[in-house]
């Protein structure tokens, strides 16, 4: 079973409260130790001299009235009964009456004499100090963690920024820029040149590059397509001056697809300008794709499922449905069937399907490339008409698919906008 992964502002907020609690801890346990020390020790200072006077008292036989001092005290611990008979003094927290106290003891004329103080009070005192220690310490990470909260959601919230625009990028929206929306440090104030910082700036350069370049290309492709049209325009007229016979008939086959990948050249660069808008209107989808099919000249089968009418432009849903048939043909095998499909409630759809090798890989998970069509066993072109079906749809606001089927053949799908169905 795959776990859940963890974002990075709870990764950053988990490490610096775990850090903060480490911390706390070791802080908790010197100040414990040393007040700790300087506490009992002050104890065990004061049980020692009690000691050492009831010891001289005994000694002189004068009364040790007031010292808690005592001969051979049963409560007195083992270990340290042991130790005084062994002839060495010593101290131990042990208990007297059920009460907790601290004894000093030490060997008195083949005896153990012992002292006692009070320990209740001052075992109190450390745990009451335990206590605020242990409250402060999680007093202190809670709000530690907290803020290292609010510091990862505002590294986290920078960093999304930049990743949706990184994805926008990414879906050909050139002008997207992560501009000031990355660069406000966790404070609010500027972030100066900070780790985030820098990659946004690195991602807006990398942006603004290649949209340049893109620009550059688009121009390049419109002006050659523009200067080309008018010679090839002429030299058509020409070669209709040359006599008949087959020479003929392959200069004029050769310059009228010179022309057509002029105007797709032509076309294209419109489509990547962003400025195409679609004239819409009311067309019965089903006869419109019938007379798509039929307008190209081979033989297709067409399949009306279920009909409706839409609202789309003519012109581009014709370009896009002849082109998806026209590759089929070129790249794929008979039989090429288009299905019309109109399900209750769903978005009408247009599938376009043929019987050969498929589509590549690469166009699969990248889709299609200009001047790229080299699919082994789909034969060679230059691969403007399936950019121009991919350009048109997202001028008309359909979803173009491009898949395998599961028993062979490449299947191109495209989902007209929900709202794209009218009442006839």
């Amino acid at each position: 079973m795959k776990r859940p992964a963890v974002s990075l502002r709870w990764k950053i907020a988990l490490t610096v409260m775990a850090v903060s609690c480490a911390v706390a801890a070791v802080l908790g346990v010197l100040v414990h130790n040393a007040v700790a020390r300087q506490t009992v020790g002050q104890v065990r200072k004061e049980t020692r001299a009690n000691l050492d006077s009831a010891l001289e008292l005994f000694e002189y036989g004068t009364s040790r009235e007031g010292l808690n001092s005592l001969l051979d005290p049963p409560e007195l611990p083992a270990d340290l009964r042991r130790l005084a008979r062994s002839g060495q003094r010593g101290t131990m927290v042990g208990t007297y009456r059920g009460r907790p106290v601290m004894w000093a003891a030490a060997p008195a004329d083949g005896q153990v004499m012992a002292t006692w103080l009070p320990f209740g009070n001052t075992r109190r005192s450390l745990e009451m100090l335990d206590t605020a220690i242990l409250g402060s310490a999680v007093l202190a990470a809670a709000v530690v963690a907290l803020a290292g909260l609010f510091l990862a959601h505002r590294i986290s919230r920078r960093l999304g920024i930049t990743a949706a625009v990184a994805r926008r990028i990414t879906a050909g929206d050139l002008d997207a820029r992560v501009g000031h929306g990355a660069d406000q440090g966790p404070g609010g104030g500027a972030a100066g040149r900070d780790e985030v910082a820098v990659v946004a700036a690195a991602l807006d350069s990398v942006a603004g590059s290649l949209q340049s370049r893109l620009q550059a290309e688009q121009r390049f492709t419109a002006d050659v397509a523009h200067e080309l049209r008018t010679p090839l325009t002429g030299i058509l007229a020409s070669a209709e001056l040359l006599p008949e016979g087959r020479p003929k008939e392959m200069i004029n086959d050769r310059l009228r697809a010179l022309r057509r990948l002029t105007e797709d050249l032509l076309e294209i660069s419109r489509l990547d300008s962003g400025t195409e808008h679609a004239d819409l209107d009311a067309y019965a989808l089903g006869a419109l794709v019938e007379g798509s099919v039929r307008a190209t000249g081979l033989d297709t089968v067409v399949r009306i499922g279920a009909d409706t009418v839409v609202e789309t432009d003519r012109r581009r849903l014709d370009r896009i449905v002849s082109n998806l048939v026209i590759n089929a043909h070129r790249h794929g095998r008979a039989p090429v069937v288009v299905t019309v499909e109109a399900p209750p409630g769903g978005p009408p759809t247009i599938e376009v399907r043929d019987h050969g090798p498929g589509y590549p890989v690469d166009l699969l998970h990248h889709g299609p490339q200009r001047f790229r069509t080299d699919a082994p066993g789909r034969g060679k072109g230059h691969g403007l008409g399936l950019t121009i079906a991919v350009g048109q749809s997202a001028v008309l606001g359909i979803d173009l698919r491009f898949t395998n089927a599961p028993d062979g053949g490449a299947r191109a799908i495209l989902r007209l906008p929900q709202d794209a169905a009218v009442a006839p």
